[in-house]
């Protein structure tokens, strides 16, 4: 998959261009962009995305940009496994969110990504205040020839599929609610550092993930995880200050491989850890040995449900 990372140069293959902010790549998101690619099959196009950095709510929002569920470079991984063979992604800044729709059209989609045919949600917003709309780009496409199909939400039992719904669940502890919205297990990924050896003293060495400061970070608690390098292997990741050893300590996110990692030295490699099923909440215990008493209850626990997914 070939990435451009900001606009200005003209792109010399027409495109099938899915476009959207894709913050998770949910099961909505990939409806979208599973549209561009079928579409482009058999067609003188090449699927494409167009996506934003940073989130467009961190220059238009007084808010900021919420907790991310995917990092650009999770994005991008996530998007080459659908078939997408060119992504774009586009700088938000007030420029970009100031621009005309119609100029945004004609001088982004048009005459720099050669967009052939657009993908959008039918709740997709561009251009200058969020005056651009399918139903304008429909028209725009009518009279700069290029076809537009708009792909309504996606929902599943537990109800509409949005990124917004998404980042809910994951704060309240809903693990595999959000999961199934995703369509996959949440990932946590980051450069393993160095932490106090607490875990290794207790029996249950973890490695500490500096996870990006944007990424959204789950409620606190005790999960059950597929975690590596490459390879995935069993593990439990913890979230939390860690309350049995004292107050107003930092959020950390630490993970226990349940089986010896195929490098003995882990410090500052990028180990990944997939979320599957939340074990407990986080609690203080009244001593180190209650702690260890329940982690051993936990790893019994996150055995089992893992094996589940292998039977």
């Amino acid at each position: 998959m070939r990435v451009v990372r900001g606009l200005g140069k003209r792109l010399r293959r027409p495109l099938c261009l899915a476009l959207g902010v894709f913050d998770g790549v949910h099961l909505g998101h990939r409806r979208v962009i599973d549209a561009a690619v079928s579409q482009a099959r058999g067609r003188p196009l090449l699927p494409g995305v167009l996506t934003f950095d940073p989130h467009p709510d961190a220059v238009i929002s007084a808010a900021g940009a919420p907790g991310l569920l995917t990092t650009t470079e999770e994005k991008l991984s996530l998007l080459r496994e659908l078939g997408v063979e060119v992504a774009v992604v586009a700088r938000f800044s007030r420029r970009l969110a100031d621009m005309p729709a119609e100029r945004f059209v004609e001088d982004v989609l048009v005459d720099q990504l050669q967009a052939r045919c657009v993908v959008v949600g039918e709740n997709w917003r561009f251009g200058r205040s969020g005056e651009g709309t399918p139903e304008l780009l429909r028209t725009l496409g009518a009279a700069l020839r290029f076809r537009v199909s708009m792909v309504p939400p996606v929902s599943v039992k537990r109800g509409k599929v949005s990124s917004t719904r998404i980042r809910e669940l994951l704060l309240r502890g809903r693990l595999e609610a959000a999961n199934e919205l995703l369509g996959r297990p949440y990932g946590l990924a980051g450069r393993v550092v160095g932490g106090e050896g607490r875990g290794k003293h207790l029996g249950f060495p973890t490695a500490n993930l500096d996870v990006p400061p944007t990424k959204l970070i789950p409620a606190d608690g005790l999960y059950a995880c597929f975690a590596g390098l490459r390879k995935m292997r069993p593990a439990m990741a913890y979230i939390g200050a860690r309350p049995t050893f004292g107050e107003g300590a930092e959020r950390r996110v630490e993970v226990h491989l349940l089986e010896r990692p195929g490098h003995r030295d882990l410090h500052r490699r990028l180990l990944r850890a997939d979320l599957i099923a939340r074990v407990r909440g986080d609690r203080r215990f009244g001593s180190s040995e209650a702690l260890v008493a329940q982690m051993e209850r936990d790893r019994v626990r996150t055995r089992a449900l893992l094996a589940c997914l292998h039977e």
